[in-house]
């Protein structure tokens, strides 16, 4: 009897154990709010628009990660992430499962992970968060630039393997490299064929980043080359360009006008802390290279900061300039306030307003307003208007 108590115990010890060194956990957001706007597109020019929006502050999510332990200091690792729309419970992404990430790997002890999957850009998971004021306040999604040009909210790119370092002395690093999956066409294609009878493209992309950290201060540098961008499925930027004009040579092209060849993107961050205080600024440089004619460069100055007055209350301002050249041209200003009310730890309300003035007559186009990362926000500002402020009032919950 004492031997089978003994036996029962130790099998016990084993099975708790092998429990304590795996791990999964689920976690989301989710993020709603009111929102109005003096100036958004209709059929006959524009017209002030006051909607529920929501995954402005985050994109709202759910999603599962875990852990095993290998031994050695060596771990196996996953990561499933999925995107909703609160107001009508739609998934994100094009209706995909797990459209905002999809991996899994192995990360070891002083080196860094290797995964493979759906994942994001350097562009996305060094400049995005940490140099910007999307990603330092609760103005999100509001302040990132015009249709993620830049790829640094939503940069995330399929078939792709990517190693990230371990922090060495506040120094990480990391390479992505995402395949076509298409036979004979290892680089990506475009769509060929005619509207009527399209035939499917392919992505091919490369992603760098390089970040250091060290006590109040950071900077940080990221490079992504997507060939094809619009053959990413589900999307990974908006391939709305409403103030931009391709002319696209290409004979026979399903895609029209609108096919871009190649995008390239390079940015540099930095951000210091001061008490109670962050400062940012950060700078993009974006290349849109069309399947035929001449390309388009955005190119983003962006500068803020947040104080927190007390453990709850933080309030934030950012100021972007934007500015188009090459085939297309003009420009852009846009300003960011935001103030954020911490309930507790994992909800908080807050209140923004964002003001955003173009300038330009593009290829005879009077450049419209568009303030969000995203037409699917507040659209343009539309005929006859440049420019647009809008105003929300929002409240997030983390779990």
């Amino acid at each position: 009897m004492n031997k089978k108590v003994l036996a029962t115990a130790i099998l016990a010890a084993f099975a708790g154990a092998a429990h304590a060194q795996s791990s999964v956990s689920l976690y989301g957001v989710i993020d709603a709010g009111i929102s109005y706007v003096n100036n958004s597109k209709t059929s006959t020019g524009h017209d002030n628009l006051v909607k529920f929006d929501d995954g402005v502050a985050q994109g709202s999510r759910w999603g599962m990660k875990g852990a095993e332990d290998l031994g050695g200091g060596l771990k196996a690792i996953f990561t499933l992430e999925s995107g909703f729309n609160v107001g009508t419970g739609a998934m994100g992404q094009s209706s995909t499962l797990f459209g905002r990430q999809a991996f899994v790997g192995v990360s070891q002890n002083g080196v860094g992970s290797f995964t493979m999957g759906r994942q994001y850009s350097f562009s996305t998971d060094f400049l995005g968060g940490a140099y910007s004021t999307g990603g330092n306040t609760v103005a999100g999604n509001y302040a990132y630039h015009i249709n993620d040009v830049d790829q640094l909210t939503s940069s995330r790119i399929n078939n792709s393997v990517k190693f990230t370092s371990a922090n060495f002395s506040g120094l990480t690093f990391g390479a992505l490299y995402g395949f076509s999956n298409a036979a004979g066409a290892f680089g990506g294609a475009p769509v060929t064929g005619t509207t009527a009878s399209p035939v499917a493209g392919s992505s091919r992309a490369y992603s760098f980043g390089l970040n250091y950290a060290n006590g109040p201060f950071a900077v940080g540098a990221a490079y992504t080359d997507i060939k094809y961008p619009g053959q990413i499925s589900p999307q990974s930027m908006s391939t709305n360009l409403a103030n931009v004009t391709f002319a696209n040579t290409a004979p026979g092209s399903a895609a029209g006008t609108s096919q871009i060849r190649d995008l390239r993107t390079f940015g540099v961050g930095g951000r210091y802390n001061i008490a109670a205080a962050t400062l940012w600024a950060l700078f993009t440089d974006t290349r849109l290279e069309p399947q035929g004619g001449s390309s388009t460069t955005f190119t983003a100055y962006e500068a803020g900061g947040k104080y927190a007055f007390t453990s709850a209350l933080t309030a934030g301002l950012g100021y972007t300039y934007m500015h188009m050249s090459g085939f297309n041209t003009g420009h852009w200003n846009q300003v960011d306030a935001s103030v954020d009310y911490a309930l507790s730890k994992r909800t908080d309300v807050y209140v923004l307003g964002v003001y955003q003035g173009a300038a330009g007559n593009n290829r005879g186009t009077e450049l419209q307003a568009q303030i969000g990362s995203s037409t699917s926000y507040f659209n343009t500002s539309g005929a006859g208007s440049d420019s647009q402020v809008a105003f929300r009032v929002g409240l997030r919950h983390k779990f």
